[in-house]
């Protein structure tokens, strides 16, 4: 939120220059400074709510100018310990989990916009990047692989894909088209961080197998809702 304020006591008058608050611009309010910003949060929070501007799970799943790029909305960034879960009712990003010492995730983790995997939630992508992101930042990437798995026991399991993609102006990942140019160990570590996520939670977590960037199209068109 940015604003610029002038207020007179005598005539209990605000005049708001600039305002960006869920694309509400109120200019000018004749209410005390203090009743002047509660009205102007209402009014955005509830133009928000209605079209769907503060839900970034709502968004197209792919780029309105290339339609071969995923839109990623990243979750958790870089080296980060705190694992943070979008909540579509509340329309805020929540900490979900902290990582022991000594485990970060390896790279910026988010979820594809209106799509829905087999466990219920949003796709998951893990993205390869320069620098750390930040919650809530959305990305444009190119689709390179998928890291199939499956959680829960026998007799109780789910799919649970996790699509790898590179950040459409990454420089250090320029090259890379599909998982083959990741390198047979570089996607062993990211199976193992994954099982390892599980284990934290007391879950099972089996990779089936990683797949091309086509399957990893197929799967997310499969799963928009």
């Amino acid at each position: 939120m940015r604003f610029g304020r002038r207020y007179d006591n005598s005539r209990q008058q605000v005049i708001l220059q600039e305002l960006d608050l869920s694309c509400a611009r109120i200019t000018r309010t004749n209410l005390p400074l203090p009743q002047s910003i509660h009205v102007v949060v209402q009014i955005g929070t509830e133009m928000s709510k209605k079209n769907g501007l503060a839900d970034p799970s709502r968004l197209k799943p792919f780029d309105a100018d290339d339609k071969r790029l995923l839109r990623v909305v990243i979750e958790t960034p870089k080296g980060s310990r705190n694992k943070f879960a979008f909540d579509p009712d509340d329309h805020i990003f929540e900490l979900k989990k902290v990582l022991p010492a000594g485990m970060t995730f390896p790279y910026d983790f988010g979820f594809v916009p209106s799509t829905k995997a087999d466990d219920g939630d949003p796709i998951d992508v893990l993205v390869l990047m320069d620098e750390p992101a930040f919650p809530g930042r959305v990305l444009s990437c190119r689709v390179i692989g998928v890291i199939e798995g499956e959680q829960g026991d026998k007799k109780d399991k789910e799919r649970n894909d996790r699509i790898i993609a590179v950040e459409k102006d990454a420089h250090s990942w320029a090259d890379i088209k599909t998982m083959d140019d990741l390198g047979k160990e570089f996607c062993r570590e990211l199976e193992e961080f994954f099982v390892n996520y599980h284990k934290l939670s007391g879950e099972q977590y089996r990779v089936l197998g990683l797949k091309g960037p086509d399957e990893a199209r197929k799967l997310v068109k499969s799963g928009v809702r």
